[in-house]
């Protein structure tokens, strides 16, 4: 017991507590007086009484608490990156903090809005179990250590490869390729910024979060092998304080900028991708990556709800044309990379079934795919420039797939991955274009 709190880690952690309580006991007393309406503005008020000045004290006392958090996370940062609790549970206490505070803030002009309620109410118990958590858990770990010297430009560069900035484009491509059918026009500035800073945080953090649970796969990889945590460049702590932080703030922003059924939309991708696919489906079937396909295709339905609140045949054809598009492309991938991943234990079709049988479930994939995307001019849904692209788009497709089939090898999978790829870009890009000229 005489070690507990002696790191300066846990002390900044203790007095981070105590000004959380003076925080909440200041906010309680300006509710139960009525101090709001004597001290109107912000940052700072100018009290017209003498209980206003209890809204003077409240937003003091939120300003240092802010300033306190801000200090904890950085010492987490600089001092606890070995602490696979410890900078985790700071981040998602920093994260929830300051979601708290945003909630609050955006319901000043929603008010009434039930989600903000329900998510302030639910951030409120969050902020407290995660304090409580990272005093006790501080008390016990932290250990006062040097700040090591690291080459800053590099870890920002780590930082970014650990979000898979590729993967992130091409599904910001599919999120505003929803936003556009939704609206059937494009979007305001401001819509579109929140809806895709949310989304790219949420894809980011859930890349990270997936090569947080793959980093020992990952070193049996050639294809992997020099990423930030398979490589030691970045610590496991790193990874998952990276991930969870992003993961959370996305929700905060869709949330409060956005709606509650983008959110919640992009919140069940997350789960989909880093729990279904990344912790159970990739080593346990076959079918890991038919399966799995479903988290690549929410981001659409998280556009077309930012821009509609609801769900309909339209947007549940985009996610299907992402679902069936998956398998080909990354069976295409798992050709080239065979050995990679039965090296890595990884079941995907080549490995399990042989590259004949992923080679002709390429073909039928890809055929079912066409299809797919022809549902959307045969319902109605779309007009003539959507058609004659799909149709051409699909034609390429099918000729690249057909190739796979027929000659095999290395050099024409690649191909077909590589242009499968342009092809969800194109197809997407023609959907925008063609529901803005409807």
């Amino acid at each position: 017991m005489k070690d507990l709190f002696r790191s300066s880690f846990s002390r900044y952690v203790l007095v981070l507590f105590f000004a959380v309580i003076a925080l909440t006991v200041a906010g309680r007393v300006v509710t139960l007086t009525g101090a709001e309406a004597f001290c109107k503005g912000w940052p700072l008020c100018k009290p017209t009484a003498p209980v206003g000045w209890m809204k003077l004290a409240h937003i003091s006392t939120a300003g240092i608490a802010s300033l306190l958090m801000l200090a904890v996370f950085r010492k987490a940062w600089r001092e606890q990156r070995d602490q696979r609790v410890l900078l985790p549970l700071t981040t998602i206490l920093t994260v929830v903090f300051f979601g708290q505070a945003l909630v609050g803030a955006v319901q000043v002009t929603q008010p009434g809005a039930a989600h903000l309620i329900f998510l302030h109410r639910l951030t409120t118990w969050a902020l407290w179990i995660s304090l409580l958590l990272l005093v006790y858990a501080s008390g016990v770990l932290a250990r006062d250590a040097e700040p090591v010297a690291l080459d800053q430009k590099q870890r920002w560069k780590d930082f970014f490869a650990l979000s898979k900035p590729l993967i992130v484009g091409l599904l910001l491509i599919t999120t505003y390729g929803g936003l556009v059918i939704g609206g059937k026009q494009f979007p305001s500035f401001s819509l579109t910024l929140w809806t895709l800073l949310g989304g790219a945080l949420a894809a980011g953090g859930s890349s990270a979060l997936n090569q947080y649970i793959d980093r020992e796969l990952d070193r049996n990889m050639q294809r992997t092998a020099k990423r930030p945590l398979a490589d030691g460049r970045l610590t496991d702590a790193e990874g998952l304080a990276f991930g969870l932080g992003l993961s959370l703030a996305s929700y905060y922003i869709l949330a409060s900028f956005v709606n509650a059924l983008a959110a919640l939309l992009s919140l069940a991708g997350i789960v989909y991708y880093v729990i279904l696919y990344s912790v159970w489906l990739k080593k346990a079937t076959v079918q890991n990556i038919v399966i799995g396909g479903g988290a690549g295709a929410i981001p659409p339905l998280v556009g077309y709800a930012a821009a509609t609140g609801t769900l309909d045949w339209t947007a549940w054809i985009l996610f299907l044309i992402i679902f069936m598009w998956t398998p080909p492309h990354f069976w295409a991938l798992a050709i080239v990379r065979m050995k990679d991943y039965e090296r890595a234990g990884v079941p995907m079709m080549p490995v399990v079934r042989g590259e004949m049988e992923t080679r002709r479930q390429i073909l039928i994939y890809t055929v079912e795919l066409v299809i797919v995307t022809l549902l959307l001019p045969l319902l109605n849904l779309a007009g003539t420039i959507y058609l004659v692209s799909a149709l051409v788009l699909g034609g390429a497709l099918l000729y690249a797939a057909w190739e796979v089939w027929k000659r095999g090898g290395n050099k024409v999978a690649w191909r077909m991955y590589k242009w499968s790829s342009s092809y969800l870009v194109f197809i997407f890009l023609a959907i925008m274009v063609d529901a803005v000229a409807r």
